[in-house]
């Protein structure tokens, strides 16, 4: 295989094409330097066989404070010293990314003004920046040199510059933020240019220098678009560096440069082959691309052209951190799958979550967690009752630490809503292969079950709708009232014409998604101010509102649901108390569940039988249940 093939970048040489891209983990420590954790977690991919890993970026400078643990280049010799000798051993290149957020970082932890190239606001915050003097281009510029020969000094392959998302690099090269009228707005080149000869000088011809830049910033009355990236690059790559990493986004469109599984995999690829096509160094394909298959086909694997030298599996080597090594091993239907939902991965906000993934949440607790599949030192008889994602989590760790295990679930499929609603299908289909694969005693279209004297009963029979805090006219034929859960199973089905109203208190994906599904039927219910409010933890906040817009779905916002009668519903808006009716033919509860009730022996309830919450406790749960049999 091609992603398998030995890879020179520079004067080194990758064991395979397959890198792990720079992100923010927020596993630092609140000095801001790198710390066991992140050695933990870096050393699990290259124990996982990944060929080129790039750390989390560093601030080059004191003025870029981005996010509360974010790790300052100054204080990462020891932690990257840590990382290259933890991630070496394994044929792994390590090479440091070194950034500057500039106007799109923040002044919470600074309380310093932002810089930027001119003063145009920052889009989530509304913060104008401090325009660059000339002095500030310098030192930021000396702080560029100064972190690679950091870099150097603690022996590291090589260093990347950041030009993408979240970037002063980009921000100096595109019309949208900067807007000066002396050398450095005339030639958007410029900084780029002092910033690239600076490192190189410092790190050393020996060493790689690469360079990860925003070829589609998709805001083509001002930005950089995929026309211009081909020049862009080449002209930078001809001033010293060793390879390019073509990825899209900029201040309007920071979601995009990680999109969740709304948009198609592998959206870089026609702008990566132009890219490639004009330089003459390594071009690696950023973009979702989470398929083995589909990384190879980009290199070329399969008879066609190549596309690209080496590809970023990032979020794929979060969700399966052996994904090189089970693809070396012939074992590719054994990749946990990643799918792309960006709920636990995606960790840049207020909140400071450190950096994990649903389906493997050992990922980002490499230096706490515990090993989940030692031997059980006296294998038991357990019996898992019900096969979502919570049974079938603990039925499989159950399974690998040797018990006798027993998974009962009383549908004729496993999965629960995991398999009919949101993008994890295909986690639900790796769940089945792997029982498959254990021989794990699995009964379907059953509830039913014996239970000896020492068997271990542990119940995942899931959630049940909640209370409704909203009237139901019984003195009239009200329209119908369905649980969202009903419709996705196929149990119910909404009436085929008419309006329907969709009762989305949570604004989560699953309102918004029903939604969009009924399209210009649809009436979304939401009590915030905009619709799929705890979609900006994912990314999806903004695109989510633009695909209601499109699919024409009208939005009751500021409304709480008050009656449901004959011709409609009645809601209330939550400021004025202003109440109206919205006529409908049915409505969709997408409201808050409640867990299961409790088996009369059972030992122990996992995941939302316990409490309904997401599929990463759902999994995490399950873990910790198979651990503690």
């Amino acid at each position: 295989m091609q992603l398998l093939s030995r890879f020179a970048l520079g004067t080194r040489e990758a064991p395979n094409r397959v890198m792990f891209g720079p992100h923010v983990t927020n596993l630092g420590s609140d000095e801001r330097t790198l710390t066991d954790r992140h050695v933990a977690y870096y050393e699990r991919r290259a124990a996982g066989g990944c060929g080129v890993i790039v750390v989390e970026g560093a601030s080059v400078h004191e003025s870029d404070w981005p996010y509360e643990r974010a790790p300052l280049a100054e204080r990462c010799r020891d932690g990257w010293v840590a990382v290259t000798a933890a991630c070496r051993p394994h044929g792994s290149l390590v090479i440091a990314s070194l950034d500057h957020s500039g106007g799109q970082g923040s002044s919470a932890y600074s309380q310093a003004p932002l810089w930027a190239p001119s003063r145009v606001p920052e889009v989530n915050s509304r913060e104008v920046p401090k325009w660059m003097e000339a002095s500030d281009i310098t030192a930021v510029v000396d702080g560029f040199a100064t972190a690679a020969a950091i870099a150097a000094d603690a022996d590291l392959d090589g260093v990347e510059i950041n030009a993408g998302q979240h970037s002063l690099v980009r921000q100096f090269l595109s019309g949208l933020t900067n807007q000066r009228d002396d050398e450095w707005g005339r030639d958007k080149l410029l900084f780029a240019t002092q910033v690239i000869k600076a490192t190189r000088s410092a790190l050393g011809a020996d060493r790689v220098l690469g360079l990860r830049l925003s070829c589609d910033e998709l805001a083509p009355w001002a930005g950089i678009t995929p026309e211009m990236a081909p020049e862009i690059a080449a002209a930078l790559v001809n001033i010293g560096l060793d390879y390019v990493v073509v990825t899209r986004g900029a201040i309007f469109s920071a979601e995009k440069t990680r999109p969740d599984f709304h948009e198609p995999t592998g959206f870089n690829i026609d702008v990566c082959r132009a890219v490639a096509n004009a330089v003459s160094v390594p071009v690696i394909l950023q973009g979702s691309i989470v398929e083995p298959g589909q990384a190879e086909w980009a290199l070329g694997g399969y008879d066609e052209t190549a596309i690209c030298a080496g590809v970023e599996m990032t979020r794929a080597q979060i969700a399966d951190p052996d994904l090189v090594r089970k693809i070396s091993n012939d074992e590719p239907n054994r990749i946990r799958p990643c799918t792309r939902c960006n709920q636990t991965c995606q960790v840049r906000d207020a909140r400071n979550p450190i950096v994990t993934c649903i389906g493997e949440p050992t990922s980002g607790r490499e230096t706490e967690d515990p090993d989940w599949y030692v031997r059980a030192s006296r294998p038991q008889e357990v019996i898992v009752v019900g096969g979502g994602p919570a049974g079938l989590e603990t039925a499989r760790v159950a399974q690998l630490r040797g018990h006798q295990v027993t998974l009962v679930e009383r549908s004729d499929q496993l999965g629960g809503l995991a398999r009919v609603a949101g993008p994890n299908g295909a986690l639900i289909e790796w769940y089945k292969r792997e029982h498959a694969r254990l021989g794990t005693d699995i009964r379907l279209g059953t509830d039913q079950w014996e239970l000896g004297d020492n068997t271990v009963l542990l119940q995942c029979t899931g959630s049940r709708p909640g209370p409704r805090n909203y009237t139901i006219d019984h003195g009239s034929e009200t329209i119908p009232v369905l649980d969202i859960a009903d419709i996705r199973y196929g149990t119910a089905t909404v009436p085929d014409t008419g309006t329907i109203a969709v009762f989305d208190p949570i604004g989560g994906p699953i309102g918004v998604a029903i939604a969009e599904d009924l399209s210009q039927r649809a009436v979304l219910i939401t009590q915030d101010n905009i619709a799929g409010n705890e979609l900006a933890r994912t990314g999806d906040l903004a695109p989510a509102n633009t695909r209601l817009a499109q699919a024409r779905v009208a939005v009751e916002r500021r409304s709480l649901l008050r009656t449901v009668g004959s011709t409609g519903v009645v809601v209330e808006d939550r400021y004025t108390g202003k109440q109206r009716l919205v006529r409908c033919v049915a409505l969709i509860d997408c409201g808050f569940r409640l867990p299961t009730d409790p088996f009369p022996d059972v030992d122990r309830q996992i995941g939302d039988a316990l409490a309904p919450r997401t599929l990463h406790e759902a999994i995490l749960e399950g873990r910790r249940a198979a651990l503690a049999i």
